[in-house]
């Protein structure tokens, strides 16, 4: 099977797990994991904050900075495509009593201007917006990555409506590998900010929130609520710091096998990609010319050997550590076989679509 579903189907290393099996643990609830708290003192460098918490997931860093920045009835600003908004079945609003405000950006990234038009000082009829959110790279734009200048611009412009700024920094290294600019400079400006290693990181569980030491104080008490504190917690720290210490750097590949595959779609017949060239570690895409619908297709892809997602509206692909070249190659022979066994039934014919009967073979 070859998996491209999500980067969250990456398998920790023989190397990695060797790692946590060797680390030296003690009990984190009190602070007393020598692991976990390297961890946190090695990503705090590497973002340029002062301390920080580890975490089971990055849902829960998502949750716990919004609640920990914001009063119930307070807003919270975010891209409508955002994973805060669209992929955390609703914890926004359930557990923090935060209002979304969303932006209608592109490719994931919103501008200065457009978060002044939706900020809000409060009324009695408007909630006071205190929060504005980010992602980066974002996910369901196709894994685009934010520029630093205009990151820089909105957290400016946030600190000048006194608000306070989040990132949500889940693939925040691939970001970093494909700009070429360090993690500091990436969230600088950002009250909080999190990187997760159970994505293109390779390890099985874990993620750093960041903060001052005021911040994460209080954050800390969220995380004790919500069933994060944990004991021997050294054995995913060391996973993680492995991750650091190894996996960054070889983001590149899978980068790389991201755009083999997109050049690859670009040749099949019945597909539009969504980016011309992916800026990271992503790629989306739609099948044009056919009413087939996801069901039957990821059906049809999973019977041969070859398991992608649909995603908001269009089919995701995404590379990891444990994807090559040749899984690439061999998942494109995948999809081209299924494209070229077409029905009839499955086009659309000519008279419904202004470009004319579509191709009939991949090969």
């Amino acid at each position: 099977m070859i998996n491209l579903y999500s980067d969250t189907q990456s398998l920790p290393s023989a190397p990695m797990r060797l790692a946590m099996s060797r680390a030296e643990v003690g009990d984190e609830q009190k602070g007393a994991d020598p692991t976990v708290s390297r961890l946190i003192a090695t990503v705090a460098g590497l973002l340029g904050k002062e301390t920080g918490i580890f975490l089971p997931s990055g849902t829960m860093c998502n949750v716990i900075s919004v609640v920990t920045h914001c009063g119930r009835g307070e807003s919270v600003i975010m891209e409508t495509q955002s994973h805060l908004m669209r992929s955390e079945a609703g914890g926004l609003s359930a557990i923090t009593g935060a209002v979304p405000e969303v932006i209608e950006g592109e490719d994931g990234h919103f501008t200065a201007e457009q978060l002044t038009r939706h900020f809000q000082p409060g009324s009695r009829y408007t909630p006071r917006t205190v929060l504005v959110a980010v992602e980066q790279s974002c996910n369901m734009a196709g894994g685009t990555v934010w520029p630093t200048a205009k990151l820089a611009q909105v957290a400016a412009c946030a600190k000048s409506l006194g608000m306070n700024t989040h990132m949500d920094g889940a693939r925040l290294f691939n970001a970093v590998v494909a700009s070429g600019e360090s993690a500091k400079v990436h969230c600088q400006g950002y009250d909080s900010v999190w990187v997760d290693f159970s994505k293109g990181l390779g390890a099985p569980f874990g993620a750093v929130l960041c903060g001052t030491e005021e911040f994460m104080s209080r954050a800390w008490a969220w995380k004790h609520r919500l069933g994060g504190a944990m004991r021997q917690a050294g054995m995913m720290a060391a996973g993680c710091l492995y991750a650091l210490e190894n996996n960054i750097e070889r983001l590149e590949i899978d980068h790389a096998n991201a755009r083999l595959l997109n050049d690859g779609l670009k040749r099949l017949p019945f597909i539009k990609v969504k980016h011309d060239h992916p800026e990271s570690n992503i790629v989306f895409f739609n099948l044009v010319g056919t009413d087939l619908i996801p069901e039957t297709f990821l059906k049809r892809l999973l019977d041969r050997g070859l398991k992608i997602g649909f995603v908001g509206t269009g089919y995701r692909a995404v590379t990891y550590a444990d994807i090559t070249a040749v899984h690439i190659n061999d998942a494109l022979q995948i999809i081209a076989s299924v494209l070229d066994e077409l029905d009839e039934k499955d086009l659309i014919i000519p008279s419904q679509t202004t470009t004319g009967a579509a191709p009939r073979s991949c090969r």
